[in-house]
């Protein structure tokens, strides 16, 4: 059987009402009006540099960048277990990898200060075989460290697993790693993604499709 594993926010879980809320907040404290979550909700998988894009018009290379993505994660901490669900149909989906005797892990970007809240408050903790973050290697996605790391931890080959995500990085690294890689089409994607063109093995319109690919 093929060990599957996930990225977090857009693919496991969704996440992106708690980042839309931080957004909103520290928008709120420097005079600026909410925005949607129809608008927030297509960059949520890009982290804090996508979510300042999105709501201050801010890059990296930005003299501001740095204390607003502070003060911007400092919210967030705040409020990043009020709302995280399982995607619809999820939960069904991890009952059946485990049933069948599979083995599935996390594999993101979020560093582990914000991901362990989040995994303990959905009960994932002791059920994923592996949880690997943004920190854990010297370099992120799309890198393959990480996923290469959790390979290592579950003491699979990388060509035996697949790893799905919903973002190009998600995809790139994975293959870069040597695994099967699918594309969580039900996550964070903007309109100006073109999936087809990340290269990954699989299309992924619902989690219960998972369910074939073990």
């Amino acid at each position: 059987m093929h060990p599957i594993l996930f990225d977090l926010d857009g693919t496991l879980v969704d996440t992106a009402h708690d980042l839309g809320a931080a957004l909103n907040i520290q928008r709120e404290r420097h005079g600026l009006p909410a925005l949607s979550h129809a608008m927030i909700r297509p960059v949520a998988s890009h982290g804090s540099r996508g979510l300042l894009a999105l709501g201050f018009n801010l890059m990296p290379a930005d003299a501001y960048f740095l204390s607003m993505r502070d003060e911007y994660l400092t919210i967030y901490e705040e409020v990043l277990i009020n709302n995280p669900v399982l995607f619809e149909g999820t939960a069904a989906v991890l009952e059946a990898i485990e049933a069948k005797g599979a083995v599935w892990g996390i594999v993101t970007n979020k560093p582990r200060r914000y991901t362990e809240p989040i995994v303990r408050a959905l009960d994932l903790e002791q059920r994923a075989a592996v949880v690997v973050c943004g920190d854990d290697a010297a370099r992120p996605k799309p890198y393959p460290d990480t996923l290469l790391m959790a390979c290592e931890k579950i003491q699979q080959a990388a060509g035996n697993c697949i790893y799905i995500g919903d973002a190009a990085r998600d995809i790139e690294a994975g293959i870069a790693a040597g695994m099967r890689t699918g594309i969580a089409l039900y996550g964070y994607l903007d309109v100006t993604d073109q999936p087809e063109e990340w290269g990954a093995d699989f299309m992924i319109k619902h989690p219960n499709e998972i369910l074939h690919l073990i």
